[in-house]
Order: C-alpha cells, then sequence, then structure tokens
C-alpha cells in the first residue's frame, strides 16, 4: 500500500485503533454524532519562533483517492480485524464533511488550529493518520527549509536530500522545501509531479570514472555547455578550479565545493576564479550543511547551496509535533485534561492581528458556535483558515504552491525580527483563546 506521501493514498492508510473506535462506534450508535476534529500543535520543536504549514494540497489529493477497495476489505477480513458490519460500511466510504484550515505557506504557533475536520463521528475518526502523517513530515520540512531560506538571505537553495529519506518522502520534501523558499530540486519526480525547477551536476565518481578531470570536465561541457556546474573538488581543488576554466573558459556557469572548510574555500576560489577572469563563474557549496551552516557563510563568496540531509529530516525535528484531537460533539466542547496533553474544547478559528506597519502582534483563537462572539477584524488583521473541502471534494480555486511560496514570503516579512533569528526561544506571536 503506497504511504500517502504524494501519490494517491488508499484507506489502508489508517491505524488499527482508528478501526477499532469505528467499528465499536457503529455497534453502540454514536458514529453519526457531529463532531470537529482539530489539528493543532502544543509547542513548537526544539525552541523554534515559528511553524510553517504545508502538505495541504497533498492531504486533499490523498483524501479525494481515500477508499476501502476490494483488497483493503480481503485483508480485513482475513486478519478479522473487524466485524462484517464495519465491513459493509467502509466499502462505501467517502469523506463527505468539512474540511477548514491554515493555506499552504501559513505560519502557525502553538494551539494554531491548523485543520478543522467536522463531521459525523465515523466519517473523521479515520482521517487522523492520512491528516497527521502528510501535515506531521511536510511541516517540518518547511518549517526548517524557511529557517534556511532566511540564512541565505536571497541566495539560490537547491534541495538536494533525496538519497536522505524514504523514496516517497523526498518528493514530498522537495515539495515543501520549495513552497518554503528553495529555488530548485535536484529530484526529478518533484518536478514532473509539481512543476518544481530542478537542477543538478555531477558527483564523485564521474570525475573517479574518466582518466583525468580534465576529460571529465571537457564530456560534461560537451554534453550540457558552459553554463553547467563543475565539480572541482575531488582531488586537488586548486588545480581543479584551474582545469575547469582551461576546459570550459572564463564564462564558466558555476563551480561546487562539496568538502572540507567551504567557507575557507570558497573566498580562496573566487580570488583563483577573478584572476583567471572568470568574474561571472559562481561558486555552489555544498555538504552537510543546515541552516546555522549556511548563516554562518553569509560572509563569504557563496552564490548557492545545496542541501540534502538537513532539510529532509527537519534539522532535528523530523516532525512538526501536530496531534489530531475530538473537540466538539454534537455542539457541545469536549477537551483531554491529560497532565501536560492538555486540549481546549469547542470548535476554533483563528485570526492574526498586525500593526498598521504591518508587523504581525498576536495570533487569537476564538470558538466557532452560534453563541459564541467572534472578535472584530481590525483593519490590518486578517483571519486565517479558509474552506478545503465540502460535498465530497476539494474547495475549487484553492492556493496554488507558488501562491503558497508568497504567502509564507510576505508572513515572514510581517513577523518581528527576532522571529527571523536562529537562536532558541519563544514562539514569536503570542497565542490568545478566547470565547
Amino acid at each position: 500500500m503506497n504511504a500517502g506521501l504524494g501519490k494517491p493514498s488508499t484507506g489502508m492508510l489508517t491505524d488499527r485503533y482508528e478501526l477499532t473506535m469505528l467499528a465499536g462506534a457503529l455497534h453502540d450508535g454514536t458514529a453519526a454524532r457531529r463532531c470537529s476534529f482539530e489539528v493543532f500543535a502544543r509547542s513548537l520543536p526544539g525552541g523554534r519562533r515559528y511553524g510553517v504549514v504545508a502538505g495541504v494540497g497533498r492531504l486533499l489529493d490523498a483524501l479525494a483517492e481515500f477508499r476501502f477497495g476490494p483488497d483493503e476489505l480481503r485483508v480485513l477480513r482475513e486478519n478479522a480485524l473487524v466485524d462484517e458490519d464495519t465491513l459493509a460500511w467502509l466499502a462505501d466510504y467517502r469523506f463527505q464533511g468539512e474540511i477548514d484550515g491554515y493555506p499552504e505557506g501559513e505560519l502557525y504557533f502553538p494551539g494554531s488550529p491548523v485543520l478543522t475536520v467536522t463531521s459525523d463521528f465515523a466519517d473523521a475518526v479515520l482521517l487522523e493518520t492520512l491528516a497527521l502523517s502528510v501535515l506531521n513530515h511536510d511541516s517540518a520540512v518547511a518549517s526548517a527549509a524557511a529557517r534556511m531560506a532566511s540564512a541565505a538571505n536571497g541566495r539560490r537553495l537547491i534541495e538536494m536530500g533525496s538519497r536522505r529519506t524514504h523514496e516517497e518522502s523526498a518528493v514530498a520534501a522537495a515539495r515543501a522545501a520549495y513552497l518554503a523558499g528553495f529555488t530548485a530540486t535536484s529530484n526529478l519526480e518533484a518536478g514532473r509531479r509539481y512543476g518544481i525547477p530542478t537542477a543538478g551536476t555531477s558527483a564523485h565518481a564521474f570525475m573517479l570514472l574518466h582518466d583525468s578531470e580534465a576529460a571529465a570536465f571537457r564530456t560534461q561541457v560537451d554534453v550540457l555547455g558552459v553554463d553547467t556546474t563543475l565539480l572541482v573538488d575531488t582531488y586537488d581543488i586548486t588545480e581543479g578550479i584551474a582545469t575547469a576554466i582551461e576546459v570550459a573558459g572564463p564564462g564558466l556557469g558555476a563551480i561546487r565545493i562539496d568538502s572540507g572548510e567551504v567557507g575557507v574555500l570558497a573566498r580562496q576560489a573566487r580570488e583563483q576564479l577573478d584572476s583567471l577572469g572568470a568574474t561571472g563563474t559562481r561558486i555552489l557549496v555544498s555538504g552537510d550543511l543546515d541552516e546555522y551552516a549556511i548563516a554562518a557563510l553569509r560572509a563569504d563568496p557563496v552564490d548557492g547551496y545545496g542541501v540534502g540531509t538537513s532539510v529532509v529530516t527537519g534539522s532535528g525535528a523530523p516532525t512538526a509535533g501536530m496531534v489530531y484531537k475530538l473537540v466538539e460533539v454534537d455542539g457541545r466542547p469536549v477537551a483531554k485534561r491529560s497532565q501536560n496533553k492538555a486540549s481546549i474544547g469547542g470548535r476554533k478559528a483563528a485570526l492574526r492581528r498586525h500593526r498598521p506597519t504591518g508587523t504581525a502582534v498576536e495570533e487569537v483563537v476564538y470558538r466557532v458556535h452560534p453563541d459564541a462572539e467572534v472578535p472584530a477584524l481590525g483593519e490590518h488583521d486578517r483571519r486565517l483558515q479558509i474552506p478545503l473541502w465540502r460535498e465530497g471534494a476539494r474547495v475549487p480555486g484553492l492556493p496554488t504552491l507558488e501562491e503558497g511560496r508568497e504567502r509564507l514570503r510576505q508572513a515572514l516579512v510581517s513577523v518581528p525580527w527576532e522571529g527571523l533569528t536562529l537562536s532558541r526561544g519563544e514562539p514569536v506571536l503570542p497565542t490568545t483563546f478566547v470565547g
């Protein structure tokens, strides 16, 4: 069964306990109760100042294909996982409820109602694993990638982490990184599936294959043209740069440095390239980079960064820590009160308050109920949730991936300056609960 990361999913992307709850609710008649579930994070990982919502588009794509077909039902029956009444119910399952949530590229904070699922209990309880597996992965990658993009300060960023994660996670990670500000990906499937620009160059194996570095460079230039990027540190970097310019000429597009003290090497490479007349040849660095390494290189003559392991693993926070909790039953707020895992009952929405200058100052989370008072929207404020799913299908005209990139760019411009620092601290915006 597909894991639901980028490709259409099936109903088997559920946990055993979700089917147990479904079977029990069908048995005792509570399955039809009108419920609201919320996806939110109790905290941000690693003392980070903000999180980035990503994966909403992939989640809706997967939900459109969320079915229990003959193969899935056969496995459930043969393993006696549920009774025949539940199997009959699953055979006709199509999610018909409503989903509202933050659009991709929006910032979130502890308690932000990132996603609200409202439907009969039976319909909604099956979506927990699907929703969390997508949103936790993609939001973790996007949150890390956004920090890297801020540290890069406009310089080129290429996502190169496909070999450091699951093959489908690699495609999803490339999408999330692009949403968060990366320029391109080396993953061709992500380029095909989502229209993300692709970029890349040869590896050390190509250099070692040839009898000389010059022969390898010459072949690459013959095939890809002088605007290609040549890997110059397989042997001696000084000789590699000299050979690259000798073969390609001073119009060579770029060189890549993949090892060593890349800051020092970049400075030396820039001097050497300029002395050879290759003043327009760019310098790309790679090799175990994260947001801190990128920030440390800001003063060096680096034109772009290739980032792999750290971005596809969330730079130390591989999950966003989001949970899927029941908050309302038949209009009645319900809440978990376990120590350190308490939730706030009632269906909720949120708005973000801004100063006239455009600086965000507060996230206000409020009850959505006929008897609840909705906070007034100030001139510069905006509501955060939008309709995502209605009448068995995704809402037409939802923001595109490119629009999500722009949304995040504007959101990061709006946060107080300390929110963009890499130091550990409290979330940059306080979350206030009303109602």
